[in-house]
């Protein structure tokens, strides 16, 4: 287990730097600069999303346990205690802070408790398949997984590829949703931009009415005049025709 002793956390809520160097002592892989760099290394947003892993503590742990890892572990990484390189302190302690509330909560600690027993039922039946068929082959049933550490490493690896895989799932959901608020709002938008359309005009047309019927009587009272107004068709005469004298 990665719980530390008692005495390394007892002490006020900001320790000192004894503190610091006590927790470092017990433990070289514990260094303040090991665990930034452990916590920040390539592809930690992946890694990171196993609380466990991040605090370095077993899923069996008690509630008491977790509390003083993560008092332990905060201490290390804290930005006022890594005054040389406080930025990536800071990403740190939010990684450790976030997994330690993460574990506070009972769903979110369960589901990860889940993930990684699904992790350790995928090997174990791996290694079952991969035993009938060295059985079958007439071969010895020894496979790498059977080594302790082995089957820790193909654990760990397991447990990681499924978390990101939730985790792009979450992703792939959350960008799904976040696509159809969009067009829900962009929709409701044009539906409101119509509906004031629809009403501009329907004023515009209200108060142009009485314009436009005064319009079209004085036009029809026109027509009416120039009726009335018309003279007759007047239609040309043909010329008289002179009777000639004869001699």
């Amino acid at each position: 287990t990665w719980v530390l002793q008692d005495s390394c956390v007892e002490g006020t809520a900001e320790p000192g730097q004894n503190m610091v160097k006590q927790i470092e002592k017990r433990d070289s892989v514990l260094t303040s600069k090991q665990q930034i760099d452990r916590l920040l290394r390539p592809g930690s947003s992946y890694f990171n999303l196993n609380p466990f892993e991040v605090l370095q503590i077993d899923p069996e742990a008690t509630d008491e346990e977790l509390k003083k890892r993560f008092r332990a572990l905060s201490i290390l990484v804290h930005p006022d205690k890594n005054q040389d390189d406080p930025d990536r302190a800071q990403l740190a302690f939010e990684a450790v802070d976030k997994a330690y509330k993460n574990l506070l909560e009972p769903e979110q600690k369960k589901r990860a408790v889940d993930v990684i027993q699904a992790g350790r039922e995928y090997v174990e039946h791996n290694m079952k398949e991969k035993k009938k068929q060295l059985k079958k082959d007439g071969k010895p049933q020894f496979v790498e997984e059977d080594d302790p550490e082995m089957f820790r490493q193909a654990v760990y690896k397991q447990t990681m590829k499924l978390f990101a895989e939730l985790e792009i799932k979450r992703k792939e959901r959350e960008a799904k949703d976040m696509h159809e608020r969009k067009r829900a709002r962009e929709e409701e938008i044009e539906t409101a931009e119509k509906a004031k359309r629809e009403r501009e005009w329907q004023k515009n047309f209200e108060e142009t009415r009485d314009g436009r019927v005064d319009s079209w009587r004085s036009f029809q009272a026109g027509k009416g005049k120039a009726k009335k107004e018309k003279k007759p068709r007047s239609f040309l005469k043909p010329p008289k025709v002179k009777m000639e004298q004869r001699e």
